[in-house]
């Protein structure tokens, strides 16, 4: 792929809670009306009210989306499923997801969708391969918190969790240890998906929530992994000329749910969006810098524009 296919696939940014810097050759949807509508999470009715709304403005196609904060990662569901039908995956020619999260976003929500559920919805496509979650630390993978995975999209094969520190061997007397790599370390889980990623090329969309990073890396909203940025570079390099979509999420910003459940829930898994406002600005300055080299880092990688000579 030239530089130039690359140079034309302008960003995209989902502007729903105002955390996003501007980036060169944007292209910007406000949609700021609808933060406390699908913030966290949403109905499913809601969701696709949400859906018809972003896709009447989206352009014919775009580079990376950026989606402001991670309690906004369950957008990556309506994206990916508008890049298969544009770039016609099926079942014969399906699309490989990639996700880099501290959190497998494939737990229980008995209210629609939200930023830790959506996950299960893109796995079980069937223009969709397979959804590996790789540099999870979290305990949602653990012993505690099994019965709040779906465990259809991993025992049908459709879905594993590639982690560093977690105990999940409830999944191999479970009967799907399969679907879980652990590793001793950030660094050797980011190196074999690499390897395994440039061994098997396909066309893949990456979706990366930064609260996979250290946080001296970057300050998100939820609990962070361990992973550097050198980790995620190199699986990205990897990925070059087969990126036939990505996004990023895990931008910091400050809100107060209206709606009681949101609160509930979110005080419950620990989030916080209560930050006072210099730190607030501290971050997202470090949060732009960090969005600017993804972005440039993506668009190298990514596969010729829909309608290009070499797409």
């Amino acid at each position: 792929m030239t530089n130039t296919a690359a140079q034309a696939l302008h960003p995209l940014v989902l502007d729903v809670d105002g955390s996003v810097g501007p980036l060169d050759d944007e292209t910007r949807l406000p949609l700021k009306d609808w933060q406390e509508g699908v913030r966290f999470g949403c109905t499913l009715n809601r969701y696709a009210a949400f859906r018809a709304e972003v896709e009447k403005r989206l352009p014919a196609d775009w580079g990376t989306a950026l989606m402001g904060s991670g309690d906004f990662h369950h957008l990556s569901w309506l994206l990916i499923e508008h890049r298969i039908a544009l770039r016609g995956h099926t079942p014969a020619n399906p699309l490989r997801v990639i996700v880099l999260d501290n959190h497998p976003d494939n737990m229980r929500f008995l209210w629609g969708v939200h930023c830790g559920s959506w996950v299960r919805r893109v796995a079980m496509h069937p223009a969709v391969s397979h959804v590996t979650v790789a540099g999870i630390t979290s305990s949602d993978i653990g012993a505690g918190h099994a019965w709040e995975n779906y465990k259809e999209p991993l025992r049908a094969g459709k879905l594993s969790y590639w982690s560093c520190g977690v105990n999940t061997d409830w999944a191999q007397r479970a009967g799907f240890g399969k679907a879980f790599r652990s590793f001793d370390n950030v660094s050797a889980l980011s190196s074999e998906l690499a390897q395994t990623l440039q061994a098997a090329p396909q066309p893949t969309y990456l979706s990366i929530d930064k609260d996979v990073f250290s946080p001296d890396v970057v300050r998100t909203n939820w609990d962070q992994g361990r992973m550097r940025e050198e980790d995620a570079a190199q699986i990205i390099a990897a990925l070059r000329g087969q990126i036939a979509g990505s996004d990023i999420t895990g931008d910091i910003s400050a809100w107060r749910y209206a709606t009681w459940w949101k609160r509930l829930l979110s005080a419950g898994d620990g989030q916080d969006t209560q930050i006072p406002e210099m730190q607030l600005a501290t971050s997202q300055i470090g949060q732009h810098a960090l969005n600017e080299r993804l972005v440039e880092q993506l668009a190298r990688c990514h596969i010729a524009p829909i309608g290009s000579a070499q797409a």
